[in-house]
């Protein structure tokens, strides 16, 4: 494909996937509302139908994280195929463990299991409580984070969009790639965690409208030559 066709599909799965993404944690909300994990249990086994969507959303969420590896490589590797690549197998980890839905299938089966398969109020409890940790412990993010850097400094070094973009988009990811491992291992939290996701979100959305009205540039280094 063209370095054109390849921005376009990058700057559609871009605007797809935060749409996608959003509904999905709009509706997982939703289903896991409630006091306590006797609550959140009895909220996801009335909203079974939210859960199973959030599942589609998710698998949605993990291929668009694919498309966009392979099209933002191919925009990026004639700047630094070795970075380039890096920034694409990073991109790939994440669509990989965002397509890992098991804790949450895990969550609709412990709310909705009824006879002898069904385990005991405690142990349901117990358990419902870890499958919900391990939502939050997904290293998915870490990867989105440190791809996202390579890939918009890629675009920085190269001018291929708008300095001041890609600057953005720079910092973003790489504030990410600095509080997100905090995060993860119970270092960092209040509204340092809420905020963070703004700059990245306002960069994709930005980026994603420049890549399907404007396209993007060839490297510098080629156009010099």
């Amino acid at each position: 494909m063209t370095r054109t066709t390849n921005a376009r599909i990058a700057g559609f799965t871009f605007l797809f996937y935060i749409a996608v993404g959003v509904a999905a944690m709009v509706l997982f909300g939703r289903a896991t509302r409630g006091e306590g994990m006797a609550a959140k249990l009895a909220s996801i086994a009335q909203h079974a139908t939210y859960v199973r969507l959030t599942v589609i959303l998710t698998l949605l969420a993990g291929f668009c994280a694919l498309v966009l590896a392979v099209t933002l490589y191919a925009i990026t590797r004639d700047e630094d195929p070795d970075l380039a690549l890096l920034a694409m197998t990073c991109r790939v980890a994440e669509g990989i463990t965002g397509i890992f839905v098991a804790s949450t299938l895990g969550l609709l089966w412990l709310a909705t299991a009824t006879g002898t398969d069904a385990p005991d109020t405690a142990a349901a409890r117990a358990l419902g409580a870890f499958l919900l940790r391990m939502e939050a412990w997904s290293p998915g993010a870490i990867f989105f984070a440190v791809g996202s850097t390579i890939f918009s400094w890629l675009l920085l070094r190269g001018r291929m969009i708008p300095l001041g973009l890609a600057r953005l988009g720079v910092f973003a990811s790489a504030l990410l790639v600095v509080i997100l491992p905090l995060q993860l291992v119970g270092l960092a939290g209040g509204w340092v965690t809420t905020f963070m996701w703004l700059p990245a979100l306002v960069f994709e959305l930005a980026l994603a409208l420049w890549l399907l009205v404007k396209g993007v540039a060839a490297p510098a280094g080629r156009q010099s030559a």
